[in-house]
């Protein structure tokens, strides 16, 4: 089989404290992800929640830095700056403010990925020093034009790979943030149409806030309860654990899971 994990991860101010605790996570994430899909052909990315790359202040106060190790010396990417293209070089307050491993021909981690943790972590590191347009990431990234050749991200969205779709933020995806102008039904529907119409072959996770209910502005809790199989979990729980959660509707969902021919 084969499977697609994309984390989509908030830059937003405060998200310190939240991405120590993803960080701890992520030995298990990693430690699930060999484990029960050891035999799977995977894809893992990471987007984050910003148009932009680095902090506009610190680029305008180099080579002084703003930022303990901010990467004055290094000069971003169009895919660097591209909502929806993955992550490779987090840079900011909080960030790992470094080149990830990662393949210099991809954007990110497949099967037999050297130093597969370390990367990830790498990757991961995001910062808190941008926006949380955890949505906009979403459909950014599912679009054809950035997956197809000649995109950033050429070759990660597969249409015979279920994918998987992490999301971790500390605040809500909010309508009337500057940029946002997606909802819960078109983010749906992006995800819809990027896997041919089948939802089913999508499994959706939401750290954040585990409501009964969704929060009148938890509008990334909507979308994810309009998938058939999703999972809400709290940003103070153990991050691992509901990854693990999580994985447990993917083996659901492979298991009626008939790529398109």
């Amino acid at each position: 089989g084969k499977i697609d994990f994309l984390f989509v991860i908030s830059r937003y101010p405060g998200m310190q404290y939240f991405q120590k605790q993803l960080q701890s996570a992520l030995p298990e994430f990693i430690a699930t992800v060999q484990a029960k899909f050891v035999d799977f052909d995977y894809h893992i990315m990471v987007v984050d929640g910003d148009p932009y790359w680095g902090v506009s202040t610190c680029d305008d106060m180099c080579p002084e830095q703003c930022v303990p190790n901010y990467p004055c010396d290094y000069t971003p990417t169009a895919c660097d700056k591209k909502m929806g293209a993955g992550v490779v070089f987090p840079a900011g307050d909080d960030a790992s403010n470094k080149l990830c491993n990662v393949d210099p021909k991809r954007r990110y981690m497949v099967t037999g990925q050297a130093d597969l943790a370390e990367t990830f972590t790498c990757v991961a590191q995001v910062g808190s020093s941008g926006l949380d347009l955890m949505g906009d990431a979403l459909t950014a990234a599912m679009h054809s034009n950035i997956n197809d050749p000649g995109g950033c991200n050429p070759g990660f969205l597969r249409k015979d790979a279920l994918l998987m779709v992490t999301l971790i933020s500390n605040t809500f995806d909010q309508k009337g943030w500057p940029g946002s102008a997606g909802t819960p039904e078109t983010w749906t529907e992006a995800v819809r149409k990027a896997k041919g119409g089948d939802l089913s072959a999508v499994v959706m996770l939401s750290i954040l806030r585990a409501y009964p209910e969704c929060h009148p502005e938890d509008r990334t809790c909507k979308m994810v309860k309009m998938f058939p199989y999703s999972l809400l979990a709290d940003r103070e729980d153990d991050y691992g654990l509901a990854f693990e959660k999580a994985t447990d509707l993917v083996e659901t969902a492979c298991a009626g899971f008939i790529p398109p021919g």
